[in-house]
């Protein structure tokens, strides 16, 4: 059998241009390098999955090129990595401290890369201080955490700090695409949508969902699928029970929440994935707010055509009815009965508007 390789390390970045969702980061270390204006430590910072660690190693292997190597030369000699979680005691850091004094053997710098510094003790990192503070000239720190919180403000005074963003849903859609089309995967627009939003901003955690995905469907992504396999709701479901609570039709209301229930799913998900729809819903009915609505081309034409038979009125009240039973759905004790209340409020709500219409009031 032929070695698998996750598609998380097979496309990994080699260059900055290569990064996605971070150019103004990659921008500044790019302009950086060029103008011979790095500072020597530098302070990554993020949620996990973003390209803390993948542009510490790019901007290790870019900093040792002077135009004489091989293309794929990856200075391995000259990058060490430190893993803060399990090697965080002083000694650690002082077995680091002495190799910092020693030069480099190729290329001009040594770069240490140490991956979630915040799990340091405070006495290594009392330690680190004098070091961080005034490194050799052939030396380069690259500290990576995704808790900034958690450093000392006296490392933080000593590193240039760069703040990694979540990437957004629309550039990790992007990037899959590419992915699914190296692999030769026919994948659905909305599919790939729907694996961008669950990985929740994390490049990384989007991979690794896209591999599972085609595990379970093969060579052909459907939003189907990939909604059966990450046992997420579908978008159907939600525009269904909006359709039937617009229409006041309590009993097919509360038996789609039971068909709902039935297939695994969780009533406090479901609230909130309401209150979300009515939120889309909202911002379809603006021209300045279509931008806010992240859907799929597919599931965008879906949500314009219900939202013209919705009224303002119903979708802010809805908003609010989903949300308190949101706030209130961990400590109920029936939360079953709650969201089932939710549901009958929400199913009244045209009928007063339109008994209101109808009286003249």
């Amino acid at each position: 059998m032929e070695h698998f390789i996750v598609s998380a390390l097979k496309y990994r970045p080699t260059t900055f241009k290569d990064v996605v969702g971070q150019q103004s980061i990659t921008n500044t270390l790019q302009n950086a390098i060029q103008q011979n204006h790095l500072a020597q430590a530098l302070l990554f910072t993020g949620p996990r999955g973003v390209g803390k660690t993948t542009c510490a190693r790019i901007l290790a292997k870019q900093i040792n090129q002077d135009g004489t190597q091989k293309e794929n030369e990856d200075f391995a000699f000259n990058i060490f990595e430190l893993d803060a979680a399990s090697n965080n005691t002083v000694d650690d850091i002082r077995s680091l401290i002495d190799q910092v004094r020693i030069p480099p053997q190729v290329g001009n710098y040594k770069v240490y890369i140490i991956d979630e510094v915040h799990m340091l003790s405070p006495s290594a990192f009392n330690a680190f201080l004098k070091t961080l503070e005034e490194p050799p000239k052939h030396a380069i720190f690259i500290l990576a955490t995704t808790e900034k919180h958690k450093i000392i403000p006296t490392i933080l005074s000593r590193c240039q700090i760069f703040d990694f963003k979540r990437i957004t849903v629309n550039d990790i859609k992007g990037h899959l695409a590419h992915v699914a089309e190296a692999q030769g995967v026919a994948a659905e627009d909305d599919a790939l949508h729907v694996i961008a939003q669950k990985a929740d901003g994390a490049l990384r955690d989007a991979l690794s969902i896209f591999d599972r995905v085609v595990s379970f469907s093969g060579k052909t992504l459907s939003r189907e699928a990939v909604t059966e396999n990450l046992n997420v709701l579908d978008y159907t479901y939600y525009f269904n029970i909006t359709d039937l609570l617009i229409q006041n039709n309590i009993p097919k209301v509360l038996v789609a929440f039971n068909d709902i229930l039935a297939k695994g799913f969780d009533g406090h998900h479901f609230i909130m994935g309401l209150a979300s729809h009515f939120r889309d819903l909202l911002v379809c009915k603006n021209e300045e707010t279509i931008a806010l609505l992240e859907v799929g081309e597919q599931v965008k034409s879906m949500y314009f055509e219900q939202s013209r038979n919705t009224v303002n009125s119903f979708l802010i009240e809805g908003i609010t009815l989903a949300n308190s039973c949101d706030l209130k759905y961990k400590s109920s004790r029936n939360q079953r009965l709650l969201v089932e209340l939710c549901l009958l409020q929400l199913a009244s709500l045209t009928a007063v508007v339109e008994k209101k219409n109808l009286s003249g009031t």
